[in-house]
């Protein structure tokens, strides 16, 4: 079959063939139809992710979408490996399968899953988000970004403030209020110092880095007594360390938690996708995708996370 096979760390995967994958109990063939190009995948490719396989070769992707040989539309997570979700067809285990709900096309389904993942999981199992509360989301103009508006927005946020460094590209994302993540840092203090005293209940970073140190220290000066405030931890585009100050812990009341494989639950994980699906076909949600096929693998590898998502589509014969 052909595949995206990435033969060592570090390499963009090649369009190859790859041997057929053939399920033991318990396991699904999938028929492959669609699978997400996502920061995740990449890192675990380059062998950077702390998930990331050290046996060479083996098919890029976590998860995508496809069907089952009695023809069911399912999503599916971490295929057995060396098999990936980058391929014609994927083996996984029988309980990493999510059907689909009517109304919900393969190409969205494999573009929200993983971004959707992030924010639902974190306003959920993190942050435990409830009506009414304000959000910041710190790095909203990429993918995963604009989605954890619309999914705070279905969990009931009262206000959502978005931040990212272009203010052409957070005036697209309808948020209630921008911040310009600016070099200058007295600019930035400022600027988040006005945003948290008007209140902040939950933070979602996906950048890290001086924005996340600087957010930290904001949120810890405003934070109420007893009535703390949830940040949580989900992307380093901006860098994988801050510095950080004991004292800013100790002196505030701060929740600082992350989400990702492995800090939730994988049966968690799959019933927070099944949510999240049928949350997408009930209020819409948007993401603009570029449906490319598998074969442009290399060519394609290097693209950002901003939108457009790239989602590769296989052979129709797998």
């Amino acid at each position: 079959m052909k595949a995206a096979v990435v033969a060592r760390a570090g390499s963009t995967p090649v369009y190859a063939d790859f041997h057929d994958p053939h399920p033991a109990t318990g396991e699904h063939r999938v028929a492959v139809t669609a699978a997400a190009l996502s920061p995740v995948v990449k890192s675990r490719a380059s062998g950077a992710h702390y998930s990331s396989s050290e046996a060479f070769p083996f098919v890029a992707g976590i998860d995508g979408v496809g069907r089952l040989d009695d023809g069911r539309r399912v999503y599916f997570l971490l295929p057995r490996a060396p098999f990936g979700s980058m391929a014609e067809a994927t083996i996984v285990p029988s309980s990493n399968c999510v059907p689909l709900p009517d109304g919900l096309d393969d190409i969205t389904a494999a573009a929200i899953a993983n971004p959707g993942l992030s924010s639902w999981a974190a306003f959920r199992e993190r942050a435990k988000l409830s009506p009414g509360e304000t959000v910041l989301i710190n790095g909203a103009t990429g993918t995963s970004g604009r989605l954890a508006i619309q999914v705070a927005r279905h969990w009931g946020a009262k206000k959502v403030i978005a931040t990212g460094r272009s203010e052409a590209a957070l005036r697209t994302t309808g948020a209630d209020e921008i911040v310009v993540l600016t070099e200058d840092t007295d600019a930035l203090d400022n600027a988040f110092k006005q945003s948290f005293a008007g209140g902040v209940d939950v933070v979602l970073d996906y950048l890290w880095g001086k924005s996340a140190e600087r957010l930290l220290i904001a949120a810890a000066r405003f934070t109420q007594e007893g009535v703390p405030i949830r940040f949580v931890q989900i992307g380093h585009s901006s860098g994988a360390n801050i510095n950080l100050s004991a004292m800013t812990l100790r002196s505030a009341a701060l929740e600082l938690t992350g989400t990702g494989l492995g800090s939730v639950a994988l049966p968690r994980i799959l019933q927070t996708v099944d949510e999240l699906f049928r949350a997408a076909v009930k209020d819409g949600f948007e993401m603009p995708t570029r449906a490319v096929p598998l074969s442009q693998i290399d060519q394609m590898w290097s693209s950002t996370t901003a939108p457009p998502r790239i989602v590769f589509t296989m052979p129709a014969k797998a």
